[in-house]
């Protein structure tokens, strides 16, 4: 760890990830996505062991995807729903992640803890219309710990708006999935030539170095 001009700036994942500055996203969780990804089951458990093993050490954030109001969803939303569910027409969209559905439900195994937060949000980032960085700031918090679904979509949109904003971006590779496995496979690539891309095991046997 080094201060360069009175800026800390870490120089291992030890420092990065250390529990007094990162928070972890759990992002998307929730049974309608769960249920499409690639590797269900494998998934989960990772997940779950990686959470179990963090919770307490850090603030743990869960993400819910929470509709807009009907009539107040953009028109790039109607149209990219329509693309998504091969419908031609906004009547015939189906219900999605409707509030107190079965699909909108995050799975028991991973289901969040009364200490835990959970954070409404209707984009594919987790800074747009929340509190998120507020609260970061707050807790001088740097790092944030992505896992959820899906990899290509708000896993790495969230990564790049942390960039962005100056945190420090761990896409925990064996907790995030998506549908789509060869696109996950490519925003994994991706990320890894901008962001610390590192698996769970990786982060978690860090902890016993010592800083």
């Amino acid at each position: 760890m080094k201060n360069v001009n009175e800026i800390v700036l870490y120089e291992n994942l030890r420092e990065i990830t250390d529990p007094s500055h990162s928070c972890l996203v759990v992002w998307d969780v929730q049974n309608g996505l769960v249920d499409r990804i690639f590797n269900k089951q494998e998934f989960i458990a990772r997940l779950k062991h990686f959470v179990d093993l963090l919770r307490g050490r850090m603030p743990v954030v869960y993400t819910l995807i929470t509709p807009l109001p009907k009539g107040f969803a953009s028109s790039w939303y109607y149209y990219s729903m329509m693309k998504r569910f091969g419908v031609d027409d906004i009547h015939k969209l189906p219900p999605f992640m409707a509030p107190g559905s079965q699909e909108s439900m995050i799975p028991a195994e991973v289901e969040p803890q009364p200490n835990d937060i959970v954070l409404k949000k209707s984009s594919a980032s987790i800074f747009l219309g929340t509190n998120f960085e507020f609260m970061l700031r707050n807790r001088s918090i740097t790092t944030i710990l992505f896992t959820g679904i899906a990899t290509e979509i708000g896993i790495e949109s969230s990564a790049r708006d942390a960039s962005n904003r100056g945190f420090y971006p761990v896409v925990v590779s064996d907790c995030v999935s998506s549908p789509d496995k060869e696109g996950h496979e490519r925003s994994l690539k991706s990320m890894g030539k901008l962001f610390i891309v590192e698996n769970s095991d990786a982060i978690l046997t860090s902890f016993s170095k010592p800083l």
